[in-house]
This record gives C-alpha cells, structure tokens and sequence, in this order.
C-alpha cells in the first residue's frame, strides 16, 4: 500500500452516508418487500460512482466505496454471505446490544438514547449448520461497481472495507459448533474467501473490528482482565490464520472503541492491548484516536514500536460530532505523531465509518464532507511543516 513519501496522505475509515435513493431500496429490502432489483443495481452503481467522485474532488488520496453495497450493517452483513446462520427475533430484555458496563453505570443516560434513536438489531443470529461463504456474486458486483466508478478519477489508491473475523455477526449464538472457539475459526476460515477476492482484485483489504476493543465492555465485569486477554489473543491468531499468505502490505487492520454516541468511560485502554493489535500480521493500523476519550493515547507510541514494515493510520477527525475540527488542530495531531512513528509511517484518517450501517449516521453529510475536507487541508499544513 502506498505510504506517504512526500506528503501526508489522506484516507478514512470506509463508510459514508447513503443517498436517500438508494435508503429507499434498501428499507424495501430489510423490510422483505417487493422492489424492482435492476432499478436498485443502476441506483447502487450510480451512487458508488458519485460517492468515489465526491472523495476524489474534496482531495482523498486512498479511497472506498463508501461501503455502499452493504444491506445490512458494517458487520451483520455478513449474514447475507454466510451460510449456516438463522436469524431470529430476540425476545422483550434480552438484546444483547444493550449490554455493557457503560450501560449500566450511565442506565438513564442510555434509556433516553434508546428511546430517541431505537434499537439498531432486534434479530439474533444463530448458528445452526456448517459455515461456509456463499457472498462471492454479490462480493463481484461490489467490486465491478468499485473498478468502474474509479475510471477518471484521480487518487493514488483504493480500499473495501469488510469485518474481521471477531467482528462477523457480533453476538452471533451456536448452537451447532462444540465451542466458541471451533465457531470462530469455522468464520475465519470461510471469510478468507472474501479477503482474498478483494486483494486478487487489486484492493487493498481492510478489516473492521471493533469488536475487539468493545468486548472488553461487554466481559469486564463479570469476567477479569485476563479472561479477556486471553479472547483477544484468539482473536488475532484466528484474523492471522485468515489471512496467511496474503499480501501483508495490502491489508489494514481497523480498531475502534464502537461508535455509539455514549460516554465510554469503561473502554479498554490502548496501552493494554496494543502489543496485541502489533501482533496482527498486516500492513497497516488504523486507529481510533480524534474523540475526547481516547485522543490523549497518541502517547501510546512513545513506547509501543511500530515495527518498520507496517504504517499508522490514526483517527484524526470524528466521525460522531457535528462539530468540524480545525484544520490546524488536524495538522497538530498529525506533526506530533509523525515524530514519534516517521512521518513516511504515517496516513492520516478518521475514528469510525460516518455511517453504521445504511440508516443510522452520526453526523449531517454536508458536515461528512467538511470534515474530510479540513482533514485533507490539515494534512496539508502537516506536510508542510514535515518536509518544509
């Protein structure tokens, strides 16, 4: 992947705000209505189209289609490529998306949440058969459309965003492997299907999940920190497995802390994983970083080592404030951990996908494309100061 040799590059997460067009397609179609499937296939590739024009003219050098081929959500689409999964209704208090630490320190704070916005899920999936992928049709139309809205553009590379191993159908139930540990790698295994049509077609890969810092919310009580070493660690030997003997240097890795709109005040701190997140065998890190929670963990790298063949890709703008960050402060942000990684080590990039899945956003899109906009004239500024 390219690194940035004399200038900061720009890219960001993955996901932005659908259109209202194709909304319209996809509410038909999580809702089991009829809908005319060739009118939303033009709408779709249209939209890839303008959302690769828009990312190329506000000035993003590494670009994505906006995730705009998703159905579902960032990881709950994977229900449509996977076999072996049954989805089911969850019954009245039993939503495990409304569990946590955070949850239940902050109780009032989030029922007012959940009454104003809802639920995201109110399905489970459960595993009732082997699992194997079965998504490579619509994996190509994702990619045909991609390849063909990056013909006259101008940017100097291109990304699909897909979930990560941990974060396929968070939590997903079994009830056909012997443990949860002989279902994750039966996921990691089918998903390298989907890692390598993307790297086979030129893209580079990235792998979304934040599930590996949100479950430390989830386990932390009632189980201890160790517990939940001991599930990451297996998380990343299972990613690895995934993708042995794939390109490393065409695959990110991208952690966050989740992105609802909530205090976190129960996140795992990146000093005590970070030694796990280097363990993934990729070529680049990208890293929540700009929210005032954990923005002060750029000082993380001042002991962590990057090692020398991998790049950072830190979060430097949010995708969960309305409020659009200075270009000055982008700049700064960039400048200080450019002194500690190198700044060749260095792309600059946002915290989280603007959109979490196709209905739910964090910000207004004019507001999306202002942001992306000072985070291109804030790396600017930086390259300026870097290489003068």
């Amino acid at each position: 992947m390219k690194r940035s040799t004399d200038r900061i590059l720009t890219t960001h997460v993955g996901s932005l705000i659908r259109p209202a067009a194709l909304q319209e397609f996809l509410r038909a179609k999580q809702a089991a209505k009829p809908y005319d499937q060739a009118a939303h296939n033009d709408c779709l590739k249209d939209a890839v189209s303008a959302v690769v024009q828009q990312q190329a003219e506000v000035g993003i050098d590494v670009v994505s289609d906006g995730e705009f081929g998703k159905s579902i959500s960032w990881s709950q689409y994977v229900l449509e490529r996977l076999n072996g999964f049954e989805r089911r209704a969850i019954k009245p208090g039993a939503n495990p998306f409304t569990r946590g630490v955070d949850r239940e320190r902050f109780a009032e704070f989030y029922a007012e949440l959940d009454a104003r916005e809802g639920i995201s899920t109110t399905v489970e999936a459960v595993c009732v058969g082997p699992i194997a992928y079965t998504g490579q049709a619509e994996l190509q139309r994702d990619i045909d459309n991609f390849k063909s809205a990056l013909k006259g553009v101008n940017v100097e590379e291109a990304f699909l965003p897909v979930a990560a191993p941990a974060s396929v159908i968070p939590d997903r139930k079994n009830e056909y492997y012997k443990s949860a540990e002989e279902l994750i790698r039966a996921i990691g295994a089918a998903m390298r299907t989907e890692y390598r049509m993307i790297i086979d077609a030129g893209f580079v890969l990235q792998l979304d999940d934040a599930r590996a810092a949100v479950s430390y919310d989830r386990m932390v009580p009632p189980g201890s920190f160790a517990d939940y070493r001991k599930w990451l660690a297996l998380q990343v030997e299972v990613l690895n497995e995934a993708i042995a003997g794939l390109p490393a240097d065409r695959i990110r890795y991208h952690v966050c802390w989740g992105s609802w709109p909530g205090p976190h005040t129960t996140d795992v701190p990146l000093k005590d994983i970070v030694d796990l997140i280097l363990g993934m065998k990729v070529g680049a890190y990208v890293i929540e970083g700009a929210n005032p929670r954990h923005e002060h963990e750029w000082r993380v790298w001042e002991s962590a080592k990057l090692p020398p063949d991998r790049v950072l890709i830190p979060g430097l703008i949010s995708h969960a404030t309305n409020v659009v960050e200075h270009p000055e402060l982008v700049a700064e942000r960039i400048v200080r951990l450019a002194r500690l990684v190198g700044r060749e080590n260095l792309l600059a990039g946002t915290d989280c996908g603007f959109a979490q899945g196709p209905f739910h956003r964090r910000v207004h899109p004019s507001i999306m494309w202002a942001k992306l906009d000072a985070l291109v004239k804030g790396a600017r500024l930086a390259s300026t100061e870097l290489w003068g």
